[in-house]
C-alpha cells in the first residue's frame, strides 16, 4: 500500500548493496585471518628434532663422499658388534 511512498532512489540502493559487499568481505577476511592465525601456533608441546643415529650419520657421511665403501664397511661392522651402550664413552659422559 504505501511501498513507493517513503523509499530509497537509486543511489540509496548503490550504497546500500556496496555496504552489505564491504561488510561481508570483512567478515570472510576476518574469518580467515583468524584461520591463518591460529595454523602457525603449535596446539601441543613443540618436540626438538631427533639426534639421528650413529648408522645414519655413517650412511650420511658416505653418501657425501667423506667415506669411502671400505671404511664404511668397516665402521659399520664395528657398530654391529659392539652395539648401543658399549664402546668407548662419548664426550661428555663418564
Amino acid at each position: 500500500m504505501f511501498w513507493y511512498d517513503h523509499g530509497m532512489g537509486g543511489w540509496g540502493w548503490v550504497a546500500m548493496t556496496f555496504s552489505m559487499v564491504l561488510l561481508v568481505a570483512l567478515a570472510v577476511a576476518g574469518v580467515a585471518l583468524l584461520l591463518r592465525s591460529a595454523d602457525r601456533f603449535p596446539s601441543g608441546p613443540v618436540q626438538p628434532p631427533a639426534a639421528p643415529s650413529a648408522k645414519q650419520v655413517l650412511a650420511e657421511r658416505f653418501a657425501r663422499g667423506e667415506i669411502d665403501e671400505e671404511e664404511y664397511e668397516q665402521r659399520l661392522t664395528a657398530l654391529r658388534a659392539h652395539g648401543p651402550g658399549h664402546g668407548r664413552p662419548g664426550p661428555g659422559e663418564t
